[in-house]
């Protein structure tokens, strides 16, 4: 399996709802966001690549012209969590190369990461 990754980056502020009014998340506040999308390929295209780094460019253009700068509570239709947005940035990333991603990773601060990843058990299930 060929594996390759980029790092994008963004700001945001969100406030998450439902959380006790003493916790921190409770309250309007902002991340630099960092997001690392994996795409993954068995086999590499007539180029030997399994994308062309190039190529994700929509997916940068998605995180600066919808999220980057902006309150994602405003601009979302689920909870902004970071485990929401890495599924939500999967999901846009799959309606571009759907046979090769793998995961995306969302990061609000240097020491937390969430993840969202392809369930390779759903694919064998379905053969």
């Amino acid at each position: 399996m060929f594996t390759i990754s980029k790092e994008f980056a963004f700001s945001a502020s969100h406030q998450l709802r439902g959380l006790p009014l003493e916790h921190p998340c409770s309250r309007l506040h902002g991340h630099n966001y960092v997001v690392t999308l994996v795409l993954a390929a068995e086999k590499l295209d007539r180029r030997s690549f399994v994308v062309d780094y190039n190529d994700l460019a929509p997916f940068e253009q998605y995180l600066k012209e919808k999220l980057d700068h902006r309150h994602l509570n405003d601009v979302l239709h689920f909870p902004p969590t970071a485990e929401k947005l890495a599924q939500h940035l999967f999901e846009f990333a799959e309606s571009l190369w759907p046979d090769v991603v793998s995961s995306v990773f969302v990061s609000e601060t240097p020491k937390t990461w969430a993840n969202y990843a392809k369930d390779h058990d759903d694919e064998c299930d379905q053969d």
